[in-house]
């Protein structure tokens, strides 16, 4: 609650007030004297109760009243509720009123008027409005005279860029407003109150002299998407397009996650291939990571401030080890931030099947430093043995595979800055592990197994007497089989001739199949939509 507010000398008048509350005669009574007042309403001649009923007769006329405020030249009309007008210290203009009517004996009651006539006391009013209230008027009935401001743009067009001037705003200073509004308030008029808004000019955060700057290259790296389905060459485009025309100020960080999901059908993505939990999945969204680990490329070679970055689960194939950079949700992001004192420009697209992202600012580096990075593989881990899932919808002996084997690495990463082709520094930016993974097949079920044939043992045959042997016969023609449909005979190859008709001799018992491999596809060479 607030306070009222005493004019010179109101600590003797309370004092003066508290001593004559104790009266010397029960009947010595008068009413309040002159120099009491609230705001500027005198309570001379009135009796407490008196005293309190034009109080709030006064204050409902200051409730009642027209407020006009002038915006840039405009003026809008309000009344008390749309404002927010409240009375906030009726309490303490209550117990202010309590003993001020002039009670004892004569002493008592003369020098309380001698003292009121020295020095009189005032009570101010403290009528308020609410600066929520204030501005939500101000949104409402002033939106066509107060205007946000603009900021600069900038596009890149034909291999130009084109630059949109900012345009300045203007706004009202609500605190300033609401001060003016509880000051003509507070005053002596109840005859309505007309008062000019504070109007500021609102500067953009960006502007045209500020993009002015981005001129230079610096940075740019391109990666190949050449063994990418429809699906994930989709993705690649859509997640390009969301980060294309970024601009960084100072110090500002963008994060590739941010710009680019949510990672649904809605947004412009299609499901394909991605990294989860070490294995290779379809998730909508699939192959992004080659569009954070591009642009983590081209912010290297720009020197940007990498923020956040982490690698992938398993080794890709479309950078060295340690040059990528994962996409999984908010725990693997890649952000980037601006360390020039002049905005910096993202530029990202895809082009037949390859995928770029260029930096471009103001050129600052000397002319005679370069800077290339390294990648160095420490150790390579084995996938070991393949894994075979049975599957009764297959083949006995077939195999199908479902994922190829990934040998893991441990890697690291260097930056390596060179002054007229002499290394001066040699910096480790990364040093990741990546999981081996085995190859997983699935295979058909073992065959059955088939029961051996049992032979007969034949009789001995019975011992023939020699015989003269007769004149030799002439042989007999020899016997060639066909081989079977879709095959001819070349040439030196006898002609078919008839077979002679004999019983079908007994078949012998199949004999196991030989495995059939389904032969291998393309590497994958996907980063996670999701990992």
């Amino acid at each position: 609650m607030k306070q009222y507010v005493w004019s010179a000398g109101v600590t003797a008048a309370i004092a003066a007030g508290l001593v004559f509350m104790a009266p010397f005669s029960a009947h010595a009574e008068e009413p309040i004297p002159g120099g009491v007042f609230v705001g500027s309403l005198s309570l001379e001649g009135l009796t407490e109760k008196e005293a309190e009923e034009k109080v709030a007769g006064y204050v409902e006329e200051k409730l009642n009243q027209t407020i006009t405020l002038e915006v840039n030249g405009t003026q809008v009309s309000a009344n008390a509720e749309e404002l927010g007008l409240s009375w906030g210290n009726k309490d303490a203009v209550d117990d202010a009123l309590r003993g001020t009517e002039i009670k004892g004996n004569l002493v008592r009651r003369y020098m309380k008027k001698k003292d009121l006539e020295v020095n009189p006391v005032k009570i101010d009013l403290d009528m308020d409005v609410d600066q929520e209230k204030i501005s939500a008027f101000v949104s409402e009935k002033c939106g066509a005279v107060v205007t946000e401001p603009q900021n600069a743009a900038i596009t890149k067009q034909d291999g130009e860029f084109i630059i949109t001037p900012e345009v300045v705003g203007t706004t009202v200073d609500i605190e300033a407003t609401k001060n003016s509004l509880n000051e003509a308030l507070n005053g002596e008029g109840t005859d309505g109150i007309a008062i000019a808004a504070t109007v500021t000019e609102k500067e953009p955060e960006i502007t045209a002299e500020d993009l002015a700057s981005i001129k230079d290259v610096l940075g740019t790296f391109s990666t190949d998407f050449s063994s990418s389905g429809a699906s994930r060459s989709t993705n690649l485009a859509v997640g390009a397009s969301k980060i294309n025309g970024h601009v960084l100020m100072p110090g500002q960080v963008l994060s590739g996650y941010e710009c680019m999901q949510p990672f649904t059908v809605e947004n412009g993505y299609r499901t394909a291939t991605a990294y989860e939990n070490g294995r290779s999945v379809d998730s909508i969204g699939g192959g992004v990571c080659q569009i954070s680990t591009t642009l983590y490329n081209a912010s290297l070679l720009a020197e940007l401030d990498i923020v956040q970055r982490q690698n992938h689960s398993m080794t890709i194939g479309y950078v060295k080890p340690s040059m990528d950079a994962a996409i999984a949700g908010t725990y693997k992001d890649l952000k980037i931030s601006n360390p020039y004192d002049t905005p910096v420009y993202v530029e990202g697209y895809t082009s037949g099947k390859t995928l770029t992202f260029t930096i471009y600012g103001k050129e600052t580096r000397p002319a005679n430093r370069t800077i290339k990075f390294e990648s160095q593989t420490l150790q390579r881990i084995d996938p070991g043995e393949p894994v075979e899932q049975v599957d009764n919808t297959l083949m006995p002996g077939q195999r199908v595979k479902v994922q190829s084997s990934h040998t893991g690495l441990r890697s690291q990463l260097y930056k390596c800055v060179y002054m007229d082709g002499e290394l001066k520094e040699r910096t480790l930016l990364n040093a990741d592990t990546y999981n081996a993974s085995k190859a997983i097949y699935r295979v058909g079920p073992a065959a059955p197994a088939v029961a051996p044939v049992e032979e007969t043992p034949a009789a001995p045959e019975p011992t023939q007497p020699a015989e003269t042997p007769a004149a030799p016969a002439e042989p007999a023609p020899t016997e060639t089989q066909p081989l079977g449909p879709g095959y001819e005979y070349g040439p030196g190859m006898p002609a078919p001739s008839p077979a002679p008709t004999e019983a079908a001799p007994a078949e012998p018992a199949p004999a196991e199949p030989a495995p059939v491999e389904t032969p291998d596809p393309a590497p994958l060479t996907e980063g996670p939509g999701g990992e």
